[in-house]
């Protein structure tokens, strides 16, 4: 059995987040189609991490094993030739049978855009949230520092979530105008909780608005209380960007 390594791109636009379900069409199952009409065996394919619906892909990592005796090559260029427009394998390599791409992370980096203009622009807008209210990006530094670190990041995790560890590390977060008008915040973390991102993102936002003092996140994260933190921010600006091993 080999085990083979694929970096994928995609826009979760259409589809209902990473995993495989019974309800709706998922990146996950697109994938194993794919991969199973090139080899023709039926395959499993493990992500990074799942992403939610409507969530976007620059480099998620995903892994699969299959017997198949193609060429690396063949497979990749088969399985683009038959992957819809919005998904694509943009590297593929065989690797040791023990790698998982799962299991073997230890750290990933997640991108949120926001367009703060007072025009909704026409173009783009399933790639960014759009906030027309002005955003004070020096009071969204100032309270995203208190998230750097260990901690129970209950807070930021979506209600019903039956996960009991809540304890996650945040190495680092980036703050940032782009060139293309863009307002980037980057995030890494050993780990992340179902919508702690966009759940942090709608909270910097409301710091950024004026309707909390950046020194509330601390307060935030000490209550362990998702009623406390602010909205979910729309998962169309959300973009997981590098997996690192």
């Amino acid at each position: 059995m080999r085990n083979f390594k694929m970096i994928v791109e995609y826009d979760g636009t259409a589809y209902c987040g990473w995993q495989r379900q019974k309800n709706g069409l998922t990146i996950q199952q697109v994938l194993e189609e794919a991969i199973q009409v090139i080899t023709g065996e039926k395959v499993t394919v493990i992500g990074s991490g799942r992403t939610d619906a409507g969530v976007h892909a620059l480099n998620q990592v995903a892994s699969f094993k299959c017997s198949t005796s193609l060429p690396v090559n063949n497979i990749y260029r088969g399985i683009n030739s038959v992957l819809p427009p919005d998904i694509v394998v943009k590297q593929m390599e065989e690797v040791a049978g023990e790698f998982h791409a799962q299991h073997d992370v230890k750290s990933k980096v997640y991108v949120y855009k926001i367009c703060n203009q007072r025009l909704r622009p026409a173009l783009g807008r399933d790639f960014f949230w759009f906030i027309r209210f002005p955003l004070n990006l020096a009071l969204m530094k100032k309270a995203s520092r208190y998230l750097i670190g260990t901690h129970d990041f209950s807070c930021f995790c979506a209600t019903g979530t039956d996960v009991k560890d809540r304890v996650r590390t945040i190495i680092d977060i980036e703050i940032k105008n782009c060139e293309d008008g863009l307002i980037e915040i980057k995030v890494e973390a050993c780990g992340f909780l179902k919508y702690m991102v966009r759940n942090i993102i709608g909270t910097l936002v409301e710091v950024a608005r004026g309707k909390r003092k950046s020194e509330e996140m601390k307060v935030i994260i000490e209550s362990r209380n998702r009623k406390i933190a602010g909205v979910t921010a729309p998962a169309c600006g959300l973009f997981l960007k590098e997996v690192k091993y």
